[in-house]
């Protein structure tokens, strides 16, 4: 599948890639391609061959966030308008986020504004040293406001109060430090084996397994650890045993065998 600016690989393992290319506008995206992206999203979630989704970029840089002339053109928007054009984009992030698939950004270069949501959107994220992050919103007037539910969540609420109003830029080891970035590699030339490590340690595992635990955490994450809850897990895992993955997990970990989802 392939579109303008937005192109999706799958590969013979199930590993998808979906690619920001627009290299000559350091990938930024405007309302077309966020629409591109949407559609990407949900398509792969949908394919039960898909096992891994990762979110890469062409060129030097992941993504500038907001393209200019799409800022601009937001400029002269009523707010309703405005009101319609911030949910599109808030959707393709949610699409993203609760995607039932593993998501990986691979980041290089810069990741600024938007981006950032992108990349706090997806499970895991590498980057290498030299990469730059912002969340440079105030700069023009603006703010972080539909990527903020994701930004908070990957970097927690003190990291958010600075960034958010200073627009500093940071580095790839202060994203890592606060939680935004998993893996740091010395350049991009080692991005792909530290990506490489993270499909491989997801392939050895259960692909539903991986889809409920995801799940499990959007539903456990800030909740009372009260009966309720309790409960909710009991269930969950007498359900996950009694599946046909979960079967087949515990008899070749008993048979010593590989499980039947590691080709």
């Amino acid at each position: 599948m392939s579109t303008e600016f937005v192109s999706t690989t799958i590969d013979d393992r199930g590993v998808a890639t979906v690619t920001l290319d627009n290299p000559d506008k350091h990938n930024a995206f405007d309302d077309a391609i966020i629409a591109q992206l949407t559609a990407a999203f949900s398509a792969l979630d949908a394919n039960p061959g898909v096992r891994v989704v990762v979110l890469a970029s062409s060129g030097r840089n992941f993504s500038a966030g907001g393209d200019l002339n799409w800022m601009q053109r937001m400029a002269t928007y009523s707010r309703e308008e405005n009101l319609a054009d911030s949910r599109a984009l808030a959707e393709m992030l949610r699409t993203l986020n609760f995607m039932s698939k593993p998501t990986i950004a691979r980041v290089q270069g810069v990741a600024f504004g938007g981006a950032v949501g992108l990349v706090s959107c997806c499970d895991m994220a590498v980057a290498s040293a030299t990469a730059q992050f912002s969340l440079s919103e105030v700069k023009i007037g603006l703010m972080p406001a539909t990527i903020s539910p994701y930004v908070v969540a990957a970097i927690g609420a003190r990291a958010a109060r600075r960034y958010f109003a200073t627009a500093e830029r940071f580095s790839a080891k202060q994203a890592q430090a606060m939680g935004l970035i998993s893996e740091v590699v010395a350049d991009d030339s080692e991005l792909d084996t530290a990506l490489e490590i993270l499909v491989t340690a997801l392939l050895g595992n259960s692909p539903n397994a991986v889809a409920a635990s995801k799940q499990l955490l959007f539903d456990v994450a800030g909740r009372p650890v009260d009966a309720e809850l309790i409960e909710m897990t009991c269930q969950r895992i007498a359900d996950i045993r009694a599946s046909a993955q979960g079967q087949e997990g515990l008899s070749a970990f008993l048979e010593k065998r590989k499980p039947g989802w590691i080709q």
